[in-house]
């Protein structure tokens, strides 16, 4: 960034605006909530790494989901609980930008594994016969090696015209971490062109992914209707409900948070959303996935 019209070196984050009680019980479940994130997410990654019944591409792509909703709530969630409990609220500019750009970093690469989840689910409904040469373990750790990319790419456009913004000014961030939206309303100057490539990056990437995650399913459901036995046809539904299950979720959070434009958000609604995105998603995520999983519950009891 530019050091000649950067004069702000570190931003107080607001956090949550309630009672000391509250906060304690705020702390409290949160607390509780990314530990369970964090364990659940591993032993997901324990199962699929150590269990040769789960060594498929469907539970490659669901132990790499669980590694990065562990690195998405763990940029956030450390910083949020010491915030809450302490009165030590500050953070450097330079660790602002950091968790932001890994924020936003690991939120745009579980975009595209849900595509490619989407289109894994596709190939082993519509086409099975194809599934073992279509999905071999080298295509898939390619596909995944490509949104890591991906997403780094993706993300640097917005991360570099944002930390070459001048801050001059105030420094109060009215959220539990550098969110984009409330960092924005510091910097000194028009804010025009800076907040149409943030919503067009946004929309982008929102708009392309579910149109990859989607489109799979399109062709699912002609399938699985097509699909002589009800058995039949339970079988694969259940199969693909719970990527459902969390795309739905995962994308309705995202256009809420970021698919609109800044003069429209309403921060404490923000926080509330972020909360989802970070905490309570990557913990509902394993869950989802393993309730009605009789492999991963078998590979669990034993």
């Amino acid at each position: 960034f530019n050091n000649e019209t950067t004069i702000v070196t570190e931003f107080i984050l607001l956090g949550f605006h309630t009672t000391s009680d509250m906060k304690i019980l705020l702390f409290s479940t949160i607390l509780i909530m990314y530990v369970l994130t964090v364990l659940s997410n591993a032993t997901i990654i324990l199962l699929v790494w150590n269990c040769n019944q789960l060594q498929s591409p469907m539970y490659l792509f669901l132990a790499n989901l669980s590694l990065l909703d562990i690195m998405l709530t763990s940029s956030v969630t450390p910083k949020m609980l010491a915030i809450t409990i302490s009165q030590v609220n500050t953070i450097s500019f330079e660790g602002c930008v950091t968790q932001s750009f890994f924020y936003f970093l690991f939120g745009t690469i579980e975009f595209f594994i849900l595509a490619i989840m989407s289109f894994d689910r596709y190939v082993a409904i519509c086409i099975p016969l194809r599934y073992p040469t279509i999905m071999r373990t080298q295509v898939c750790l390619k596909m995944i090696m490509a949104s890591w990319v991906g997403g780094l790419v993706y993300i640097l456009l917005p991360s570099i015209v944002t930390i070459q913004l001048p801050f001059c000014g105030p420094n109060v961030i009215d959220h539990f971490f550098c969110d984009t939206v409330p960092m924005l309303k510091l910097v000194c100057g028009d804010l025009y062109m800076v907040e149409i490539i943030h919503f067009i990056c946004s929309a982008i990437l929102l708009l392309i992914s579910l149109f990859f995650t989607l489109t799979p399913y399109i062709f699912i459901v002609f399938t699985i209707v097509r699909m002589p036995s009800t058995q039949g046809q339970w079988k694969a539904f259940s199969t693909c409900a719970s990527h459902m299950i969390v795309v739905t979720i995962f994308y309705g959070v995202s256009i809420f948070l970021y698919a609109r434009p800044s003069k429209n958000n309403v921060l404490s609604f923000n926080k509330l959303g972020t909360i989802l995105s970070t905490i309570v998603t990557p913990l509902l995520n394993p869950f989802i996935y393993t309730l009605r999983n009789k492999t991963v519950i078998h590979s669990l009891r034993q």
